[in-house]
């Protein structure tokens, strides 16, 4: 099961009974106590606390609040998310209206009552977590390879910057992967990056038109060219003139259909149907398929010759199982949507939850897992979504792996580095913690996988 992340506290108080009585008073958080503004500092660094209890009568100056001020702005100033929470003398508003004022997120009067400040310090740690978490999502969609394609695996990225090379060419592209894998998500990615983005983008998918229909569709028709056929129309290649043309599971392309095809491909020229005129059409074509076409060609269902038309670049997109750590990135990414959409915003997923997605092989990909977290955003109950929530059936057969000692050691490495890295957003702390080694030694894995 994964490693919980520590919850960092740090108590700033100078009273040697007030540290031993607070140190003991939060469950679910590692205390450290600092005596004074050097060593608050000094903690401050070292853990990185997501909240600090800050006792604004801290010496030279104890029976003031001058110390205590100064120690709440230099730890806005190094840690700015951090969430402080000043204690002020019985009494003494003036001062902590002040602290308010000075970036404070809010105080407690003394004499300490430890529930209230146990309180008091969940709150705050919990808003640290959301706005953290939200921070995280904002620069992950920021660093995203492709707008609207969320991807950290190597596998993807390789896929992201092949679309990026050949995006600005008109070269004719076949896109082949699974059943939910993105392919029409990179066909307009194509489409955005190339010069035509500011003209249509048109999708056209083969397998939802009946075959009668699909020819007059891709092709348009003369008024009177059948019965019905009331006025001129002009098909869907033609509408997608200096566009781009998405033929969506060219592979249910009927075999009529695909030597008209080929002709067009071949000439760049649209007869409609009852017509005699041909019309020139200037469009870039992008294919996708999730069915193999090679098979296809053996049994004579899909033509050679089409086939080397349209695959004059071939990109293969990884199923979501193959996508080391994009699992995790993927879901919290669509939890953080779905929960904002809901209105129950700043749930997150437990570690029962992200072991359940990253052992689950998504035979869907990646719309089986947004529906499943959808769902699952609906029906949890607390602030955490659950392994039971998402209802995975995670029982699976091992991959096939190698003989060799030190590839199956340093695959499962950099496998976890990976995942680590997700879960964490990218925080060196965070993953070492998740993985149990230390910062430096987590960079050292870094270089020595090529993940830095």
């Amino acid at each position: 099961m994964a490693k919980t992340t520590t919850r960092h506290l740090l108590v700033v108080e100078d009273d040697k009974g007030l540290q031993s009585q607070l140190r003991w008073a939060f469950d679910g958080y590692e205390v450290a106590i600092a005596g004074d503004r050097s060593e608050a500092i000094t903690a401050l660094r070292r853990f990185e606390p997501g909240v600090v209890l800050l006792d604004l009568g801290l010496p030279p100056d104890p029976g003031g609040v001058t110390e205590g001020l100064a120690t709440l702005r230099e730890v806005l100033s190094l840690a700015p998310e951090t969430k402080v929470i000043v204690v002020t003398g019985d009494n003494d508003r003036a001062n902590a209206v002040k602290a308010i004022a000075g970036g404070a997120w809010d105080f407690h009067q003394k004499p300490a009552d430890a529930e209230l400040l146990s309180m008091l310090v969940d709150r705050a740690y919990h808003v640290y977590a959301l706005e953290r978490e939200n921070l995280r999502l904002q620069k992950a969609s920021e660093n995203m390879p492709l707008r609207d394609i969320i991807a950290v695996s190597p596998e993807m990225l390789k896929v992201c910057r092949t679309v990026e090379k050949i995006a600005p060419t008109d070269i004719t592209t076949l896109l082949l992967g699974a059943s939910g894998t993105g392919k029409e998500r990179f066909a307009r990615a194509l489409h955005e990056l190339s010069p035509r983005a500011g003209k249509r983008m048109v999708a056209i998918n083969c397998a939802a038109i009946p075959e009668n229909l699909l020819e007059s569709e891709l092709f348009g028709y003369e008024k009177g060219a059948f019965t019905g056929a009331n006025q001129q129309t002009i098909g869907k290649i033609e509408y997608a003139n200096e566009g781009t043309l998405f033929l969506d599971e060219i592979g249910d392309l009927p075999l009529e259909l695909q030597a008209k095809l080929l002709r067009f491909l071949q000439e760049r020229v649209v007869e409609r149907i009852g017509g005699r005129k041909e019309i020139p059409v200037d469009v870039r074509i992008v294919c996708a398929t999730h069915q193999n076409l090679e098979e296809q060609m053996r049994e004579g269902r899909f033509r050679e010759d089409l086939y080397y038309r349209i695959s004059e670049m071939t990109i293969k997109i990884p199923a979501l199982k193959d996508r080391t750590g994009d699992t995790a990135v993927l879901a919290k990414a669509f939890l953080s949507r779905f929960t904002a959409e809901l209105g129950n915003g700043g749930r997150s997923f437990d570690s029962s939850a992200l072991e359940a997605l990253e052992r689950y092989t998504w035979p869907g990909n990646v719309r089986e897992l947004e529906s499943r977290v959808k769902r699952a955003a609906i029906m949890a109950d607390g602030p955490q979504v659950t392994a039971e929530d998402l209802e995975l059936d995670t029982q699976s057969t091992e991959d096939a792996l190698p003989l060799n000692l030190r590839q199956v050691r340093d695959a499962a490495e950099r496998g976890a580095i990976i995942r680590a890295m997700g879960h964490a957003g990218d925080n060196v702390s965070e993953a070492a913690a998740l993985l149990g080694v230390t910062r430096p030694t987590l960079y050292t894995l870094l270089e020595k996988y090529g993940l830095k």
